[in-house]
């Protein structure tokens, strides 16, 4: 019999009315909707229209008292959220926050400035159980004199740093692989001069980018003297201000290469920007490459060949492996998401 929402009276369904239009016990509509696992699939897509059709949500705050959990995620950021042309961490906080809110979960800001107090109140809100479990969008770990986040005993995942290193399962990107792929393409288009606006310098992604490029430039039988960089003195927030710093660099050589590889879309924007009102042209005289995969390079002129991380898909990934660690299961130490090339007329 086909199962209809004037079957239940008005109001929130209750899990026994779920049980019984699937023609179930109460006690397996809640294992099919806490643990998948333990219930054969056929049973279980039963469950999940009854559920569906019957506009059955589980309560979060009653699940959350029956496993013994706060419901909360604490995102951990770097510092304020930086709204550039480069949407990267607000596209990786959606795919989050999708996921988890799918899962029954809520998510706390906690941004990350550097300062005692900050990482203080971090590791406070990981030692004394405000949160489930953390994901870290950031290369430092907060710690005080006392702890690190790591020793608190807290599930942590983090996003787009490799923090294996340090015990983290860690979602990253194969931004190397692809930057040397990059490299190797405007090689084969006869460039044989690069130059690389740096990030800012020390920093995970700079050394696995910078590592790309060179692997890139090996590949392509170039001796190493066939690239130059950027100073890399500003932080990343900075991004427009790091592509004309460069720029203005650039202007001043004698020999001018031909390739430009940026740090960011927003140093590439920036970048182009400086250069056309000094004259030269884009690609005719230089070709430019930018890093992140923002929206408005489709829309700028000429239009921005770049490498687009799949921030969001990065998000949604860190969520579950985060709630298959709050689950009891073993993930792995590091999970790697491709990058894509986008060709367009700057390159």
């Amino acid at each position: 019999m086909a199962i209809k929402k004037t079957d239940v009276a008005t109001g929130q369904a209750s899990m026994k009315q779920v049980a019984d239009a699937a023609g179930v016990a109460v006690s397996t509509v809640s294992r099919a909707l806490a643990n998948p696992g333990r219930v054969n699939e056929k049973t279980r897509k039963r469950i999940l229209e009854a559920a569906q059709t019957l506009g059955y949500t589980p309560n979060a705050a009653a699940r959350s008292l029956r496993k013994g959990r706060t419901g909360a995620i604490m995102i951990v950021l770097p510092g304020q959220l930086f709204h550039g042309a480069s949407q990267v961490i607000p596209l990786v906080l959606a795919g989050i926050d999708r996921f988890l809110a799918a899962h029954g979960y809520n998510i706390l800001i906690a941004n990350l400035d550097r300062d005692e107090s900050s990482e203080a109140h971090i590791v406070n809100l990981a030692s004394n159980g405000s949160v489930d479990g953390a994901i870290i969008i950031s290369s430092g770990i907060p710690q005080t004199s006392q702890k690190s986040l790591t020793q608190t005993g807290l599930p942590i995942i983090s996003a787009l740093h490799d923090l294996s290193h340090h015990g983290i399962p860690s979602v990253i990107t194969n931004e190397s692989e692809v930057m040397g792929k990059m490299t190797e393409l405007l090689a084969q288009q006869g460039h044989r001069q690069f130059f690389y606006v740096a990030g800012p310098q020390g920093m995970y992604h700079e050394r696995v980018r910078l590592d790309g490029i060179r692997q890139g430039i090996a590949q392509a039988d170039l001796p190493a003297g066939s690239l130059r960089k950027s100073q890399g003195l500003r932080p990343y927030q900075e991004g427009f201000q790091i592509g004309v710093d460069a720029a203005d660099m650039f202007l001043d050589f004698a020999q001018r290469p031909t390739a430009v590889m940026c740090c960011s879309d927003d140093a590439a924007l920036s970048f182009i920007a400086k250069l056309t009102t000094s004259g030269l042209r884009v690609p005719e005289d230089v070709c430019v490459v930018g890093f992140d995969g923002s929206a408005v390079g489709a829309f700028v002129n000429p239009s921005l060949t770049t490498i687009a991380q799949p921030a969001e898909a990065i998000g949604s990934k860190v969520a579950e492996l985060l709630t298959r660690q709050l689950d009891g299961e073993h993930v792995p130490m590091v999970t790697q998401l491709d990058s894509a090339i986008v060709r367009r007329q700057s390159a």
